[in-house]
């Protein structure tokens, strides 16, 4: 999505959850960062989410995956298409494999765990303030396992789309290496002497290429598919 790489204001805030405990937690939680000025806006199913996000001062949203209409990642999904300036990270209590990945190339920016302690998830909103990618060191674990499962030699394997694409250009790749390393558009520009607008325009490249929706999901690919070591 659009903003992400840079900083991420927190307010107002979409809460898409629809259990009434998490919800009072999360809004307790946004309202001790910084800058919060503004409560969250909360919405307990994807319609009500839709309908909220007509109101343009949505800033971000965090988005549970079960919710009584359907999945949270079809939500993450439509937010890339019909509004990608504003950032969505799951909250939610389920980890697998499976979802995180699906949320990751939907477009989700980070990944977090219901179950984790007010501090950890503080600290996973500051690190979106930044405008960092957060993902849940378990989350991520498990991830980085699969993709290290995946470099093993394996039988004949139909090539993903993203494999029967357009290959990275050198510059391109140059980008994508730089941003698995965790610098901004921003700090790109400034390491490459390129423009920042360059950047952006090399970065939609590269999502575009690899099927993605976010810096997160197009390091994961790139790793999935050998282009990072």
């Amino acid at each position: 999505m659009g903003t992400t790489g840079e900083a991420i204001a927190l307010s107002p805030a979409l809460v898409v959850e629809d259990d009434p405990a998490m919800r009072l937690r999360l809004a307790r939680l946004l309202a001790e960062q910084p800058g919060a000025a503004v409560p969250p806006v909360f919405a307990g199913s994807l319609a009500e989410a839709k309908s909220c996000l007509e109101n343009d001062s949505i800033r971000m949203a965090l988005v549970d995956i079960g919710l009584p209409d359907g999945n949270g990642i079809e939500l993450i999904a439509w937010l890339r298409t019909h509004r990608p300036h504003v950032p969505a990270v799951v909250i939610s209590a389920w980890g697998d494999e499976e979802t995180v990945l699906a949320a990751l190339r939907a477009g989700a920016i980070g990944y977090l765990l219901k179950e984790r302690e007010d501090a950890e998830l503080t600290l996973a909103l500051q690190s979106i303030q930044r405008g960092g990618a957060p993902i849940d060191p378990f989350v991520a674990r498990r991830i980085l396992a699969l993709l290290g499962a995946a470099d093993e030699p394996v039988a004949s394997t139909p090539p993903s789309a993203a494999t029967t694409g357009e290959t990275l250009s050198e510059r391109e790749s140059e980008v994508l290496r730089l941003v698995a390393r965790g610098f901004s558009n921003r700090e790109i520009a400034e390491l490459t002497g390129l423009s920042r607008f360059t950047i952006e325009s090399y970065t939609k490249s590269i999502y575009r290429k690899l099927a993605v929706g976010s810096r997160t999901a197009a390091v994961f690919e790139a790793k999935a598919l050998g282009l990072l070591h």
